[in-house]
């Protein structure tokens, strides 16, 4: 018999490795040459160490044939650095007001600093992507965005004028579709142009799932700083259709910040992506969990 120290016995560890690999197989094959959209946002996005996992999946996703596209948010940032320009901000009902001043901050912010610095963690992690927006190559035509709100004093509906914020009209595959067939990983930032020619910033949830309608994507990836959508007992739903998101906002049960994600997610699975999930960022690898075992991580959306 042998020793248990070893080294040609395989460690339980190396085994539990093994037994992954098998498990992910049949995924690896049913998706290979398909497209996976990933939101990646929240705090994640400012802890190096989530960052490198997040680069790292990214990368592996591209190497087993997956074609990983990365929208990414920044809405912290922007923020951080209009204070400390000393541009204030202006809200309505949650939505930033953004006028040229901080649409042009947004931009600088979005496209330069964190654009650049996800493209470099994906090359530290051995990948190739390349950072753009919107606005390259006519990729996403933008339509500019007001918000109806009740004066709470008449009780008259009011529509409010947020400035320069967008949301897609039309998004040109062709792009990210020549990226992703030389081997490159894009990284988006949410910034396109309105055919009024003026730069819209658009909500980073909504520029991810137009681009998964448009791509027809196997999945929409939404990393949010939760664990999915929690019933009232806080119990992770791990499944859910369209019509049961509708039920779930009736009764009360999804509220807040879940609702736009999840109407987000029912648009882009309605308009040509096969599912989306909601899942948390913060997990190490947790968007490999999901996909890769049959355990998953987080919430899947797809049509009943």
């Amino acid at each position: 018999m042998a020793h248990p120290q070893d080294p040609t016995v395989p460690t339980a560890d190396l085994l539990a490795k093994a037994e992954t690999l098998i498990e992910a197989l049949p995924y690896l094959k049913r998706y290979e040459g398909r497209t996976f959209v990933v939101k990646y946002g929240g705090h994640a996005m400012g802890d190096p160490a989530l960052a490198q996992d997040f680069a790292e999946d990214i990368v592996l996703l591209k190497t087993v044939g997956i074609n990983p596209v990365v929208v990414h948010g920044g809405g912290p940032q922007i923020g951080r650095m209009l204070k400390a320009l000393g541009i204030e901000s202006r809200f309505v009902d949650g939505l930033r007001v953004t006028d040229k001043a901080t649409a042009d901050v947004a931009e600088m912010v979005l496209s330069g600093a964190i654009n650049k610095e996800l493209v470099s963690w994906i090359a530290k992690a051995g990948g190739r992507a390349i950072g753009i927006s919107g606005k390259d190559g006519g990729m996403v035509t933008a339509r500019k965005v007001t918000k109806s709100i009740t004066d709470p004093d008449s009780g008259d509906q009011l529509t409010v004028d947020l400035g320069f914020v967008g949301e897609p009209e039309h998004i040109d595959t062709a792009v990210l579709e020549t990226l992703s067939g030389a081997g490159l990983i894009p990284v988006i930032a949410p910034i396109a142009v309105g055919v009024d020619g003026e730069t819209y910033n658009i909500n980073a949830d909504t520029m991810a799932g137009s681009i998964a309608a448009a791509l027809g994507a196997a999945r929409l990836f939404l990393l949010t700083d939760v664990p999915g959508v929690l019933d009232k007992d806080k119990v992770l739903l791990t499944d859910l259709t369209p019509a049961d998101i509708a039920a779930l906002g009736e009764d009360g049960t999804i509220s807040g910040g879940m609702i736009p994600k999840l109407e987000t997610c029912v648009l882009a699975v309605e308009a040509g992506c096969e599912a989306a999930v909601v899942l948390d960022g913060r997990v190490p690898h947790a968007m490999l969990l999901e996909f890769f075992t049959s355990r998953g991580a987080g919430t899947l959306i797809r049509k009943g």
